[in-house]
């Protein structure tokens, strides 16, 4: 047995999943009374800049696997924030867009994540969210490398 104790307040995997949980209970309790729930944000967003993606283009740009965005766009359609129209030149696949329910809420829903952030970052100043958020882009791209690292959509490691 190692004499070095791995405490989980000294480690970086504790302490940004701790962080990710809260953020995400933070941006529940804000988003729920409008109808829409976490796991339905990121696929939002990515609608709110670019409607009309198909399920793969939507998997790629939120880091999602294939059968999660299923089930995840399913829910969105049964609660009216998603349509689905058919590609007219590949019948497999289809466009995603945005309802008009959808595109009403979409100031309500960035409202509340940024008060949820704001919540997040108090007491700090600008620089050091700066920081943070360049020293966590850099900490993704370093894992988002790594050959260990599965890729999304793939259900096993890169080779």
């Amino acid at each position: 047995m190692s004499d070095a104790v791995f405490r989980r307040e000294e480690s970086l995997g504790y302490q940004v999943n701790h962080l990710a949980r809260l953020l995400a209970q933070t941006l529940r309790d804000r988003i729920e009374p409008l109808g829409v729930v976490p796991g339905q944000f990121a696929q939002l967003l990515a609608l709110y800049e670019e409607d009309g993606l198909t399920q793969s283009q939507l998997c790629e740009r939120v880091r999602i696997e294939q059968p999660t965005m299923a089930n995840t766009l399913a829910r969105m359609q049964r609660d009216g924030l998603i349509e689905r129209v058919p590609d007219p030149a590949d019948s497999r696949r289809s466009f995603v867009h945005l309802t008009p329910r959808a595109r009403e809420l979409e100031a309500s829903l960035t409202a509340a994540a940024r008060e949820g952030n704001q919540v997040a970052t108090a007491g700090l100043d600008r620089a050091q969210v700066d920081a943070f958020m360049a020293m966590a882009a850099q900490m993704i791209g370093n894992l988002q490398g790594d050959d260990r690292t599965a890729a999304p959509g793939s259900g096993r490691a890169k080779q």
